[in-house]
């Protein structure tokens, strides 16, 4: 089926072939998880070049696909590979190719004329089928597992490296094959940075802390945010966390297939500037997530997309006040026809015990 649709993309581009360099599309299409390879595809082949590294490899994640042994260098290959399949026009990832593999490409193909094409393979991994809606329910499970561990074990004294440390740990030992970016943990007034990194403060009691975290398993991608405080917090930190989590609830309740990315974002984007922290809500709404934890489709004021069933999304409006702290709060959900699935089923409370 997916190559299906691609194929529809050689017939309207008018290539005779597409060239798939970037590891999620190649994965996506051909099943195939090695570091190193391309895909070549017709209208009617599948080929897959390799090294050595991945011969074997290739026979047993992709069956079907023929194989191209590379042996030296990819460009040695290319131009018999390309005569071979007849290819006079290729399209390429104008998004993904350096400048540099386009000038080796080109000098080795000299013949062929190279098409450059955006979002090729990516527009069809917006919409995700039902294994992969499954494959993100059980990576948001094992994400909502470690938050709950994380909920049994935080404590004021701890520092925002080891409470990060203690999420990946438990992710990596209970079936994740690696966390899907490295988590945030941003106590106090480290938590107004949005993308902040864990550091060596020690978190105290009564503070937020902003904490940002997601798996991969079996090659999905889960992103949930939760803030917290421990211990009796600020009343202006409760206003704010409780305004969030109006934005939120009000897109989570509004979002459905058909409307744009634009709209979703306003969702939320209205309650927080009515609230008078327009200016303190400086990013998107929310992003996709499938075999890469940011990809399309896009929620925010710049986005030109059109929400679709099928499609997932992260819901994560956000205030950020410099020099006192950040709350943001962020579910996975698939949009549906009329609503979303909500993937994320952590508890939202703004303060815990311990």
């Amino acid at each position: 089926m997916r190559l299906t649709k691609l194929r529809e993309t050689i017939k309207k581009e008018e290539v005779d072939a597409l060239l798939i360099g970037q590891p999620q599309n190649r994965r996506y299409l051909s099943g195939f998880t090695g570091s190193a390879g391309w895909l070549l595809i017709t209208a009617e082949r599948s080929v897959l070049a390799t090294d050595f590294r991945y011969y074997e490899q290739v026979g047993r994640q992709s069956p079907d696909w023929e194989l191209a042994k590379i042996t030296a260098k990819f460009t040695d290959l290319l131009p018999d590979l390309l005569a071979a399949l007849g290819v006079r026009r290729l399209g390429f990832e104008s998004e993904h190719l350096t400048v540099a593999q386009l000038e080796a490409f080109r000098e080795a193909a000299a013949k062929v004329e190279w098409q450059p094409l955006k979002q090729t393979v990516e527009r069809l991994r917006m919409i995700k089928d039902e294994a992969e809606i499954e494959a993100l329910r059980r990576s948001a499970a094992l994400n909502d597992e470690a938050f709950a561990h994380l909920l049994s074990v935080i404590e004021p004294g701890m520092t925002e490296r080891a409470v990060a440390w203690e999420i990946e740990s438990y992710l990596r030992t209970h079936g994740a094959s690696k966390v899907s970016f490295d988590p945030i943990v941003a106590a106090g007034p480290n938590g107004a940075l949005p993308h902040a990194r864990p550091g060596d403060r020690v978190i105290r009691a009564g503070e937020p802390i902003v904490i940002d975290m997601g798996c991969v398993l079996g090659g999905y991608c889960s992103d949930m945010t939760r803030t917290i405080c421990l211990g009796k917090p600020k009343a202006k930190y409760l206003e704010i966390w409780n305004l969030v989590l109006r934005a939120q609830q009000t897109a989570l309740e509004g979002i459905h297939a058909g409307m744009e990315g634009v709209e979703a974002d306003a969702l939320a984007r209205q309650v927080i500037e009515e609230a008078g922290y327009g200016d303190k809500f400086g990013h998107s709404l929310g992003h996709g997530v499938g075999l890469s934890v940011h990809e399309g489709p896009r929620a925010s004021k710049l986005s030109e997309d059109t929400l679709q069933a099928g499609m997932s999304l992260t819901v994560e409006p956000g205030i950020y006040l410099p020099g006192e702290f950040g709350v943001r709060i962020e579910d996975l959900v698939i949009i549906g026809e009329e609503e979303v699935e909500n993937l994320t089923h952590s508890p939202k409370e703004p303060v815990v015990g311990r």
